[in-house]
């Protein structure tokens, strides 16, 4: 099903059962799909923000699941915040400068 609704989804992927406490193998191999999916993304310390039409975010974040798998991981947890609009488009940008904006007047 396509779902042509605009979204901004925040991810943190998760592998459960890595050999070592560190991720950022994982998290390389997430962020080399996200950043050639040509969807719109911003990584933070905790996980990474992306934007883009409902169906194909959610496609992306089925990819990231497949490439950690591929990885010999053989459970994956991830923690999702999805958040759509339909009465203007905004960006994680806008939502960001729209609070620092209203900040700077206090």
């Amino acid at each position: 099903m396509t779902v042509k609704l605009k979204c901004i989804a925040d991810i943190c992927l998760i592998p459960i059962g890595t050999p070592t406490p560190s991720v950022s193998k994982y998290v390389v191999a997430c962020e080399k799909l996200i950043r050639n999916s040509g969807l719109t993304s911003k990584l933070h310390s905790a996980g990474t923000t992306i934007e883009g039409p409902w169906s194909e975010v959610m496609d992306l974040i089925g990819k990231l699941h497949e490439e950690v798998h591929k990885m010999d991981i053989l459970r994956v947890q991830s923690d999702i915040r999805v958040g759509t609009r339909t009465d203007k488009s905004q960006t994680m940008e806008d939502k960001v400068n729209s609070v620092e904006t209203q900040l700077s007047k206090n």
